[in-house]
C-alpha cells in the first residue's frame, strides 16, 4: 500500500511538471531547481543570418532560454526572439524581406505613384538634403528608413517605452556605441525598434541614431559578443554564437565595404576574449565567401544552413549541457508562438490616434486623405501606405507609424522627423550609340498650406534635356502639374539598316495636366500640351529616302494617356502586367493642322509575364501606332527600332533585330515574346522574336511584308543598373547589329 501511495506521488509530480513546460513555463519549483541558460548573438551584418540555424539545433535540443543578448545582426536576431519569433519564425522573416529595398533608403514601390516607381529604376543614387540647418540624419550613406520602418513592424505590440527583462517574453539586452564618449551603451529598456537600429549602426554605412546627447552607433565597436551582459542578467550557463571570420590580410582590403568591415572586426576584439572565457559552450559558424552585406536569397539560405551545420557539430556538448542546466534530456521547453505572419496582417482596433512633431495642417492632412474620422482599424500595411505619404508628398525625411496596446485596440501614434528641403538624384548610362550620358534631378518641396513640389531634371550626352515639372499635392490622389522641358536632340535616322540622315532640332515642349490621377497601379492624365520645334541642321547622305519636308512650326495638342504596370520588377519582370493607351489630337491653332482636320494618335501596348519554374519567364506583348489625318508631320511620324519605347525619341517603339530607329508606316502593329532565363541570383539570357506589319493606310497593313526580327542578349544586374550585350537580326535590315549598354534606361 505505502509503495502504491508513493508511485502515485510521483506520477502526480511528474505530470505537474510536464504541464508547467507544456503550458510556456518553469512553475517556481522547477525554476529552483535548474540554472538559468542564456543565449549570446555576435554581430556581423549579414553573416548573421547564421544565428538563426544555431537557434533552430537549440530549439530541436531543447535547451530553454531565458535570456538573449546580442550586438548588431545579433541583436536583431535575439531582440525578435526575445519577443515570440521561434527559429522558424526568423528564418520566414529572413527569407520574405527585399533586403535590396531594406538595406537602401527607396521608398517603397507599392505605395508609389508609376512616376515615383520609374524614378527608381532611373537613378542610381538617391539622397536628400538639408539647407540652412544641421541634418540630425546625417552620418552615413544610408540613412535606414527602411530599416527603422521594418523593425517597427516586426515588433508590432513592443513598440512603446519597455524595460526589457520584465516586459518581453525573454529578457534581453544590446549593445550600441556612443562616440561622443567612446563609450558602451546596452539597453536594457527603451523602444526595442530603436535600440536594434542603434546597435546595428555601421559607422560610415548607415546613420547613427541621436538619442538625447549620445550619438549610438554600431556596438561592435565595444562589445560584439556580450556574454557579460548575458552573466549580470543572471545567467548561469552560457551558449554563445560568432560569426566573424579570419583575420583579413592587406590583399584582402579591396572596397570601401571591406575596409569598414575591418576597421569594426578590428574593434570588435574588445572584450572579446574575456567573453568567450566566460561562456560554456562556443560555437563559431564558417561564414567563409561571406560578407557582412551578403543579403542575396542564397547567401541567406546558406548561412541559416552553416549556423545549423556548426551546432549539429556540438550536438553531444549540447545534450550534455542539460545535465549542468539541471533538466533531464526529455525536457521540452515552450516554444513561443511566433509573431508573424500573423501580426503582418493583422487588423487592430484603433482606439485612437496621436501625431508627434507636425504641423496641425499636416495633421489636417493626413486625417483627411486617409480617413482617420472613419477609420476604426489599422494593419502594417496602411502604417506602410502612411509614412511613405508622410515622405513622399508632405517631403518628411523620416516618418514612423507605431502601434501601442490601449484598452481593447491600440493607439496609434504618427510621428514626424525632419523635413527635406532638396531631394537629389543621380543617374549615369554608358551605350554603344550614344555613349556617356548623365542625369540629374532635384526635387524641391514648398511647405505651402497645399504641399507643392518642382522637379528639375538636367540629362547631359548625345541628347540634351532639361525639364522642370510644379506639381500640387492635394489631400485627394489626383496631382495637377505644370512641366517645361527643352531638348537638344542629335538624332540618326536610317533606312532598311543604313544611315539615312542625322537630324539636329531643338525641341520646346510645356503641358498643362489638369488632372492627374494615381491609385496602386494606376495612373490616368488628361492635359494640353504645346510643342515647337526647331531644325537646326540636317545631315544628308548619298542614298537618302524621302521622309517629307522638316519645317519649324508651333504644335497643340489634347491628350489622355492611362497607365498600368503591377510588374515586380521593371527591369526583369517574373510575374504582373504593363499596360500603355492614349490618345493625341495635333494641331496648329487647337482646332485644324494645316487648314485640315488634325492628326489624331492612337498608340498602346500591353506586356504580360508568365514564370514557368523559378527562374523562366515568357512575355508576350502587343503594342502599336496608328496615325489618322490628312496631314503627319513628320517629326511626330511613327518610328521602329531599339530595346526601349521612346528612348531617342517620344514615338520610338522597340523593334527586334533592328538596332537604330528607322521611319515606318503611319499605321504600325507587331507582336512581341521574349523569354527571360535567370542563372544563379543577377545574370539573365533573353530571347525576343517579334513579328510587325506596317503601312500609310490602315487597310493596306497586311499587303505589306511581315518584318520579322530576333535577338539574343546577356545581362548583368549590377547596383548601377543592367550590364550586357545585344545580338539582332531581322529581314527588314539583312544585317547583324551589336549593342552594348550599362546603366538604368533614360
Amino acid at each position: 500500500m505505502k509503495a502504491r501511495f508513493l508511485f502515485f506521488v510521483a506520477a502526480m509530480a511528474f505530470g505537474l511538471a510536464a504541464f508547467a513546460h507544456q503550458d510556456g513555463g518553469d512553475i517556481a519549483g522547477t525554476e529552483g531547481r535548474r540554472k538559468k541558460v542564456a543565449v549570446v548573438l555576435s554581430g556581423g551584418g549579414a553573416k548573421g543570418m547564421a544565428h538563426i540555424g544555431v537557434l533552430k539545433v537549440l530549439e530541436r535540443a531543447g535547451i530553454p532560454i531565458d535570456i538573449v543578448t546580442g550586438t548588431s545582426m545579433g541583436s536583431i536576431v535575439g531582440g525578435l526572439y526575445a519577443i515570440g519569433y521561434n527559429a522558424n519564425a526568423l528564418d520566414s522573416v529572413a527569407r520574405a524581406q527585399d533586403w535590396s529595398y531594406v538595406i537602401s533608403d527607396k521608398e517603397n514601390l507599392r505605395n508609389q505613384s508609376l512616376k515615383d516607381r520609374m524614378r527608381q529604376y532611373t537613378y542610381i543614387f538617391t539622397t536628400g538634403l538639408v539647407i540652412g540647418k544641421k541634418d540630425v540624419n546625417a552620418g552615413g550613406l544610408i540613412k535606414g528608413k527602411n530599416l527603422a520602418e521594418l523593425f517597427m513592424q516586426l515588433c508590432s505590440g513592443y513598440t512603446d517605452s519597455l524595460d526589457f527583462s520584465k516586459d518581453l517574453p525573454i529578457p534581453f539586452a544590446c549593445v550600441a556605441t556612443d562616440i561622443i564618449e567612446n563609450s558602451e551603451v546596452d539597453f536594457h529598456s527603451g523602444r526595442l525598434p530603436q535600440a536594434m537600429r542603434a546597435s546595428m549602426s555601421i559607422p560610415g554605412a548607415f546613420s547613427p541614431v541621436r538619442l538625447g546627447n549620445m550619438v549610438l552607433v554600431d556596438g561592435g565597436l565595444k562589445n560584439n559578443y556580450p556574454a557579460d551582459l548575458a552573466r549580470e542578467m543572471g545567467a548561469d550557463i552560457i551558449i554563445g554564437v560568432t560569426v566573424q571570420g579570419a583575420p583579413k590580410s592587406a590583399e584582402d582590403m579591396g572596397g570601401t565595404m571591406s575596409i569598414i568591415s575591418q576597421i569594426v572586426d578590428v574593434n570588435c576584439k574588445n572584450k572579446l576574449e574575456d567573453n568567450l572565457a566566460i561562456t560554456d559552450l562556443h560555437m563559431r559558424v564558417n561564414t567563409k565567401g561571406y560578407s557582412s552585406a551578403s543579403f542575396s536569397a542564397a547567401a541567406i539560405d546558406t548561412l541559416i544552413r552553416r549556423g545549423e551545420e556548426e551546432a549539429m557539430s556540438h550536438w553531444d556538448e549540447i545534450i550534455a549541457l542539460k545535465q549542468r542546466i539541471g533538466i533531464d534530456s526529455t525536457f521540452r521547453p515552450a516554444i513561443l508562438h511566433p509573431l508573424r505572419p500573423k501580426a503582418m496582417t493583422e487588423k487592430y482596433h484603433v482606439v485612437n490616434y496621436t501625431f508627434e512633431n507636425m504641423t496641425p495642417q499636416t495633421e489636417m492632412y493626413l486625417r483627411q486623405k486617409f480617413h482617420f474620422n472613419k477609420r476604426d482599424s489599422i494593419d502594417a500595411t496602411v502604417a506602410s501606405q502612411i509614412t511613405t505619404c508622410m515622405r513622399t508628398d508632405l517631403f518628411y525625411q523620416s516618418a514612423e507609424c507605431r502601434f501601442v496596446p490601449q484598452g481593447d485596440g491600440v493607439r496609434v501614434i504618427i510621428s514626424a522627423g525632419q523635413r527635406k528641403s532638396i531631394q537629389l538624384h543621380v543617374g549615369m548610362r554608358y551605350d554603344s550609340e550614344e555613349h556617356a550620358s548623365l542625369q540629374g534631378s532635384i526635387e524641391i518641396p514648398f511647405k505651402t498650406q497645399m504641399p507643392m513640389s518642382a522637379d528639375i531634371r538636367v540629362r547631359l550626352g548625345k541628347r540634351i534635356k532639361v525639364h522642370g515639372d510644379w506639381v500640387f499635392h492635394p489631400r485627394s490622389f489626383t496631382k495637377p502639374s505644370v512641366s517645361y522641358s527643352f531638348h537638344r536632340s542629335d538624332v540618326d535616322v536610317y533606312y532598311r539598316g543604313d544611315h539615312d540622315y542625322s537630324i539636329l532640332y531643338h525641341h520646346h515642349q510645356a503641358e498643362v495636366l489638369p488632372f492627374d490621377f494615381d491609385i496602386k497601379h494606376f495612373n490616368i492624365q488628361v492635359g494640353l500640351r504645346w510643342d515647337y520645334i526647331r531644325y537646326i541642321d540636317k545631315l544628308m547622305s548619298d542614298k537618302t529616302h524621302d521622309t517629307g519636308l522638316l519645317h519649324n512650326g508651333h504644335y497643340f495638342s489634347y491628350r489622355a494617356r492611362i497607365e498600368y504596370n503591377s510588374e515586380d520588377n521593371w527591369i526583369f519582370p517574373t510575374r504582373g502586367a504593363r499596360f500603355h493607351a492614349g490618345y493625341a489630337y495635333l494641331t496648329d491653332n487647337f482646332l485644324k493642322l494645316e487648314g485640315e482636320t488634325g492628326m489624331s494618335d492612337v498608340s498602346a501596348d500591353w506586356r504580360m509575364s508568365f514564370t514557368i519554374g523559378k527562374r523562366f519567364t515568357l512575355q508576350p506583348m502587343l503594342y502599336g501606332r496608328l496615325l489618322f489625318g490628312d496631314v503627319v508631320p513628320p517629326i511626330f511620324g511613327n518610328l521602329a527600332g531599339g530595346n526601349y519605347f521612346g528612348h531617342y525619341v517620344e514615338q520610338q517603339m522597340p523593334l527586334s533585330g533592328v538596332g537604330n530607329i528607322e521611319y515606318v508606316g503611319h499605321h504600325f502593329v507587331a507582336v512581341q515574346l521574349q523569354a527571360q532565363q535567370r542563372i544563379a541570383s543577377n545574370h539573365y539570357v533573353l530571347l525576343r522574336f517579334s513579328a510587325a506589319q506596317q503601312a500609310n493606310k490602315l487597310k493596306e497593313i497586311f499587303d505589306n511584308r511581315t518584318i520579322l526580327g530576333g535577338q539574343i542578349g546577356y545581362y548583368y544586374n549590377t547596383i548601377f543598373g543592367p550590364l550586357g550585350a545585344t545580338l539582332g537580326y531581322s529581314n527588314r535590315t539583312k544585317k547583324p547589329y551589336f549593342f552594348v549598354d550599362l546603366g538604368y534606361e533614360f
